[in-house]
């Protein structure tokens, strides 16, 4: 009976491969670096980059280093670090911290998720907010990672539960089309991705065959910034 089961399990697979419907790995460990323009004009770099931790967990960090204009006159520096563990192809959240330094202004928040008491913990530093947590959450800086994958995948429209200040948010984005883009890293055809549910001038253009990581992201919430891909290792 046994050999029959393993037979059977052995059959499913092939059958799956030849199908196509083999399931997607998760991505190896990179570091991605990116020129990052505000209003059309250089103001950093930014790395960002993914690593397996002892535990099991994942860390994927961006950490963003005004080397132009005011940016670079006010010595501003953004460090974003968060932990996570895969579920399917989805950076569920476990933690995250984000930091802002600069000579007028420092902001900070610590998230946390305990996931035994269905339960996210924010904190910046004026008392904690906690909120209900939600099966495959992730959280704002590991939303472009979960979106690439999910264009990976085939995904072209993608519903996303997002770890924000006071609950989870769900955030909707669509692939709206291809387009050629040019950036420090080469030409790419990519496939533009667009947020639909709120207006806030989020497009990314991913080369998802590639990289997991947008080849050039921009966003208007707070300033028009801009991030283009230099190099992928």
């Amino acid at each position: 009976m046994t050999i029959r089961l393993l037979l059977r399990f052995a059959l499913a697979l092939l059958l799956c491969a030849a199908s196509g419907l083999v399931f997607a790995a998760t991505p190896k460990a990179f570091t991605a670096t990116y020129r990052v323009l505000r209003d059309g004009s250089p103001m950093g770099e930014a790395t960002v980059s993914l690593k397996p931790l002892d535990n099991g967990q994942w860390e994927y960090s961006k950490h963003v280093r005004g080397t132009s204009g005011l940016a670079a006159m006010l010595g501003a520096n953004l460090d974003e670090v968060s932990h996570f563990r895969w579920k399917g192809d989805v950076p569920e959240a476990i933690s995250y911290d984000y930091r802002l330094d600069a000579a007028i202004k420092t902001k900070q928040r610590h998230v946390t998720v305990d996931w035994g008491k269905h339960r996210v913990t924010v904190d910046e530093g004026k008392g904690a907010t906690t909120y209900p947590s939600q099966p495959g959450m992730v959280e704002r800086n590991t939303t472009a990672l979960a979106i690439g994958l999910a264009l990976r995948d085939g995904q072209k429209k993608l519903a996303l539960p997002v770890a924000v200040k006071q609950d989870v948010e769900t955030q909707r984005f669509q692939a709206t089309g291809r387009e050629k883009i040019i950036v420090p890293a080469g030409s790419f055809d990519t496939v533009r991705v667009d947020r639909t549910d709120a207006d806030r001038g989020f497009s990314a253009w991913y080369a998802p065959e590639r990289y997991p990581l947008p080849v050039k992201l921009s966003q208007k919430d707070g300033g028009d910034l801009t991030m283009e891909l230099v190099s992928f290792r």
